[in-house]
């Protein structure tokens, strides 16, 4: 199955992701600026394409390009995966990942999530203003939960908890179709 990843990354954390489920699948990798040059034949020629983004403010960030041409490839094995500081096992993520696409997109396109982490270092400054504003208002909280303590303390400062491990669920589903063609 041919599979191109399309990706858009601030710190690194989410073109990590791309660049391991590229390897992982044979895949071509892509960044969103240059996909997003391409005319709408060059995509034709693959089977299974998947995009990555980040997580910010519960959305994912640059993903309108790719959801609006992914209803032109429904023929396709879409996927969606989204890179977020949150671990994978945060009861939150299953919420966000509820909001990523709508009702009708999930008959044809799957969204799965990688924890990454925190760059302060890679982050454009607007960015890294939002988050630092976010750490101080939740430190300084009255009523903080435990569970809000924790994470303001773990989002003071830069911190990477990406593992290859992750991709393995986009990868099972993106060889589905090459099972069902086996069988």
């Amino acid at each position: 199955m041919k599979t191109l990843i399309i990706y858009t990354s601030q710190t690194g954390f989410t073109k990590r992701y791309a660049e391991w489920l590229a390897e992982k699948m044979g895949g071509d990798l892509l960044d969103l600026k240059d996909a997003q040059k391409k005319n709408m034949d060059f995509f034709e020629n693959y089977d299974a394409i998947c995009y990555g983004g980040w997580a910010m403010a519960g959305s994912l960030v640059k993903a309108k390009w790719f959801l609006e041409k992914a209803t032109n490839w429904k023929n396709k094995r879409l996927a969606v995966f989204c890179v977020g500081a949150s671990p994978n096992d945060n009861p939150d993520v299953d919420v966000f990942l509820q909001n990523v696409i709508t009702e009708e997109q999930r008959k044809y396109i799957k969204v799965f999530y990688c924890q990454g982490g925190i760059n302060y270092e890679k982050m454009k400054t607007p960015s890294r203003i939002v988050m630092k504003m976010f750490v101080s208002a939740l430190k300084n909280k009255k009523d903080a939960t435990e569970k809000e303590k924790a994470m303001a303390e773990k989002m003071a400062s830069s911190y990477d908890i990406s593992d290859i491990k992750y991709i393995e669920p986009i990868v099972m589903y993106i060889g589905e179709k090459d099972n069902e063609k086996a069988v």
